[in-house]
């Protein structure tokens, strides 16, 4: 053969990829690949308040680490002809077991914020939770996703601004509230402490160089629509217009003498599910199960509130074993892939809630990224239910699982 023709037979050139989104998204494999992209691509305040945790960070990375001291039990030959992720939460139908969690302020990591994180949820099937504190208001997120919808709720010291935003959540078809129980005060997040934090970003003195270095977040957020917090705003509880610090403003409106009374208040103005997002402790899931509330988020705000908390996927066999199927039960805190939702279902828990994994997607390609983490997280479920030998959720249990 002529070395030539040998030559040409092995050398492939890809064709040039002209989307940006799409080059971006071609060099990552994961979700520890987009927070990569989007710690480049965001400045380092905007990263550092998706990306950090309270105090020294050890809940934020026990979330993590839990998933990964737990192994498998792979069975073989089982003759699996299919694979069913397919499963149900709040009596409605999930295409696998998560629900995208709240996030608060989500259009600092893109323009489009909840409106895109809304419509890549409804794509896939997946329920998601709007938070209280959004930049995109409740009808707006519902007039961009016909799916489904969970709204979050804080406790505000004006319970009439709740009900307010509960009976527009009524309105707008959101099929169940979860309401936040552990944040009675804000966490220590240092990470936005040392940057001096504010929210919205300011561009000034000490961000100049950080915008200058991510010019085309810089470029984005100048020329958007201002952010704001945009279910209160015009309310005298303050509504970003101003740049505020978050735990100043936490500290000041939220409501710290919660209480299970309140939950019983919250039954009496909303008739849908409601579910507890915040629970730590066996005690407090048999006292939500005692309540009548339909599910838990078992969770530690992502390890942004109480440093040395347990972490989210260690409570879910205890708490399973406790409540003893009279709750649904969600594990929230610590899911970066699809096998992380895997073993939380085997352990108890009928769904996962994932917050932070979309927040890299979107940081990283808008969108489309968030798309690119429910793909992967729904691949890696079905390539995971495969190796493992199991067809459908409902046969996972513990028995697949190693405790070490």
């Amino acid at each position: 053969m002529n070395p030539y023709d040998a030559l040409r037979s092995v050398v492939r050139f890809n064709s040039i990829e002209r989307d940006r989104i799409k080059r971006r998204l071609a060099r990552a494999a994961s979700v520890a690949d987009l927070r990569g992209i989007a710690k480049r691509r965001l400045p380092g305040g905007v990263f550092d308040y998706i990306d950090g945790g309270a105090e020294d960070e050890r809940t934020l990375s026990a979330n993590v680490s839990a998933f990964e001291r737990v192994t498998y039990r792979p069975r073989v030959l089982r003759g699996l002809n299919a694979i069913d992720t397919g499963t149900t939460l709040l009596g409605k139908p999930l295409a696998y077991p998560l629900v995208l969690a709240p996030t608060g302020f989500t259009r600092i990591a893109d323009p489009q914020g909840e409106l895109a994180v809304a419509r890549a949820a409804q794509r896939a099937g997946l329920p998601y939770t709007l938070s209280t504190l959004s930049t995109r208001s409740i009808e707006e997120v519902r007039a961009a996703s016909n799916g489904r919808l969970w709204f979050q709720v804080y406790a505000w010291r004006d319970r009439g601004l709740v009900q307010e935003m509960i009976e527009r959540a009524a309105h707008e078809r959101y099929e169940a509230l979860v309401l936040t129980v552990d944040t009675a005060v804000f966490g220590r997040r240092e990470r936005d402490v040392r940057r001096g934090f504010s929210l919205p970003p300011t561009i000034g003195p000490r961000t100049i160089v950080d915008g200058a270095l991510h010019p085309s977040w810089t470029w984005d957020f100048v020329r958007s629509d201002p952010i704001r917090f945009a279910n209160v705003v015009g309310r005298d509880v303050g509504d970003g217009a101003s740049p505020v610090n978050l735990s100043d403003y936490i500290n000041t409106q939220f409501d710290p003498s919660l209480s299970w009374q309140d939950v019983d208040w919250l039954r009496s103005v909303w008739d849908g599910p409601i579910v507890l997002k915040g629970i730590q402790s066996i005690d407090d899931a048999i006292l939500a199960a005692d309540t009548g509330v339909e599910a838990i988020a078992l969770s530690n705000h992502g390890g942004r509130q109480l440093d040395g908390a347990p972490a989210a996927f260690d409570l879910v066999g205890p708490v399973a074993d406790a409540v003893g199927g009279r709750i649904e039960i969600i594990c929230d805190g610590g899911v970066r892939r699809g096998s992380d939702i895997l073993k939380a279902v085997a352990a108890g828990a009928d769904a996962v809630m994932a917050g932070r994994a979309y927040l890299y997607g979107l940081g990283a390609a808008g969108e489309a990224g968030v798309d690119c983490v429910l793909d992967w997280f729904r691949n890696d479920l079905v390539r995971t239910m495969n190796l493992l030998g199991t067809g459908s959720i409902k046969e996972l249990d513990r028995t697949v699982l190693n405790f070490n």
